[in-house]
């Protein structure tokens, strides 16, 4: 069953709340990060992007970020903009974008919990930016930004949850982005116990977002066991920042595909490819999928409907969309072997709308563009319950948490 526990770790000093939040490092590029935090100073962001702090063309790996980062960590602290708890202590986090509302328990898991497939897994990480973040999280001795768990809802959890948010929020702030950000504290020991309890019947939870933030975690969680001596398995290390939504509440948005080039072929030549995969090719559709088994393509300032005949004994994986693109276009048309490594293709979350795509491919910035139907929530929990992995960049769930509400500290 999972193991949660409450954390006495850092949060934003109240009139500062808003300043301090920041969207989730890797949804942004360098310039992205830099222009958001422009004259913001307590943004998050100076820690989790710090090389926007150092000179034009730094190696965002290299020492010198890490060291930033350190600094900036520890002035925010040295200035008060962010405070320590006085107790161990969780949080209910809710998000409201449009009509849609979610809200999730914030508190810390186990890393074994993830070494035993507790908290299930559905896509596979790259080395490089798991190498970004776990040495990030040692260097700062913190988890600045939370994991996105999801789980089965369970009546017990329902209604503490329920009961907490009738009571006066902690934060209650709306970004510039227009989505709406309410946190509210749940200390005392009984109050915490009693979410402790009911989490403890949960079965299995399962990563939506921040597979590489998760891994990374475990990863200096493992570090730092192996390394102390007089490990007892208490200390701050085992436990990672986590945010636990009911299943219900999510939604999850399309996760789009550029590709940069045709891989030697002419547009006609490419249609034509795409005809003997075995897919219907229709012209001049709109921009959107309208059900699962359609993928949209944008090609030389056109759009086109594929489809393709439904394999009724397919397994959850090979049911996806994502998995019939990247199985039977992708990889044998396009030369994209491997997604996860290839610098050839561009994901982009279904929250910057298929107005993006046509703008790469118009500017020449890619040479073709896939609009995808998104996948289900049930799907994903569905395809880690068969210890199977998802095609990479198979979800994109919105809205996003944001860093620094809460800060989970290591020691």
């Amino acid at each position: 069953m999972l193991r949660v526990k409450p954390f006495q770790g850092l949060r934003p000093a109240d009139d500062l709340v808003s300043q301090v939040a920041c969207v989730p490092y890797d949804v942004v590029d360098a310039r992205e990060a830099a222009a958001l935090t422009q004259d913001n100073p307590y943004s998050l962001m100076h820690v989790d992007r710090a090389e926007i702090d150092l000179p034009a063309g730094t190696d965002p790996y290299s020492a010198a970020v890490y060291e930033k980062a350190r600094e900036s960590f520890q002035t925010l602290q040295k200035h008060e903009v962010l405070i320590r708890e006085t107790e161990p202590c969780l949080y209910l986090y809710q998000q409201k974008m449009g009509e849609h509302v979610q809200t999730g328990i914030a508190l810390t898991c186990h890393i074994e919990d993830y070494e035993n497939d507790i908290i299930k897994k559905h896509e596979k990480t790259r080395r490089d930016k798991e190498d970004d973040r776990t040495r990030l999280i040692d260097t700062i001795s913190a988890n600045t930004g939370p994991v996105f768990l999801t789980y089965r809802d369970t009546p017990d959890l329902n209604a503490l949850t329920a009961e907490v948010l009738k009571t006066p929020p902690l934060y209650d702030f709306v970004a510039p982005d227009g989505i709406g950000h309410t946190v509210w504290r749940v200390g005392g020991e009984k109050l915490c116990d009693f979410f402790v309890k009911a989490f403890a019947q949960v079965p299995v939870s399962y990563v939506a977002d921040g597979h590489h933030r998760t891994a990374s975690a475990v990863r200096v969680g493992k570090e730092r066991r192996e390394k102390n001596p007089n490990h007892t398995g208490d200390e701050p290390y085992n436990w990672f920042l986590c945010v636990l939504f009911p299943a219900s509440q999510l939604r999850i948005l399309p996760y789009n595909r550029c590709v940069h080039h045709l891989n030697g072929r002419t547009p006609e030549a490419f249609l034509e490819a795409v005809r003997q995969a075995g897919f219907t090719i229709t012209a001049n559709t709109n921009d959107t999928p309208e059900k699962p088994g359609e993928i949209h393509m944008y090609l030389g300032e056109s759009w086109y409907g594929l489809t393709w005949p439904a394999q009724p004994n397919a397994n959850p994986i090979e049911r996806l969309d994502v998995t019939v693109l990247q199985d039977r276009i992708l990889a044998p048309i396009l030369g994209i072997d491997d997604p996860r490594t290839s610098h050839d293709i561009d994901f982009i979350g279904g929250i910057r709308g298929t107005g993006e795509l046509v703008a790469r491919v118009n500017e020449r910035r890619g040479a073709v563009a896939f609009s995808m139907y998104p996948t289900t929530v049930e799907q994903l929990m569905d395809i880690a319950d068969a210890n199977q992995i998802m095609p990479p960049k198979s979800t994109w769930f919105e809205p996003k948490l944001r860093s620094g509400l809460f800060i989970h500290t290591l020691e």
